[in-house]
């Protein structure tokens, strides 16, 4: 069990290997959801799939640089069933 200290200000740090483990980035939000007896469940926010948050997903991940004819084919096999 991890054991976090409130602020004066009612704020909270969470250690980066809490985060890590929640799969939560800086930017990221994180939902609270409030049980009866003063529990609760915390979770990172599941991202709302706009495409604002799909463009640059990738990036810094791989050198790797696909031309259109490789992308095309990947999601054609994609489509397909193929991996």
């Amino acid at each position: 069990m991890t054991t976090l200290t409130v602020t004066a200000r009612g704020q909270v740090t969470f250690r980066k290997d809490v985060l890590q483990h929640l799969g939560i980035r800086p930017g990221d939000k994180i939902e609270l959801d409030l049980l009866p007896d003063g529990l609760g469940i915390l979770k990172a926010a599941r991202r709302t799939g706009t495409i604002e948050g799909f463009v640059g997903l990738l990036e810094g991940r791989t050198k790797k640089v696909a031309t259109i004819e490789e992308i095309n084919e990947a999601a054609a096999q994609g489509w397909a069933g193929k991996e």
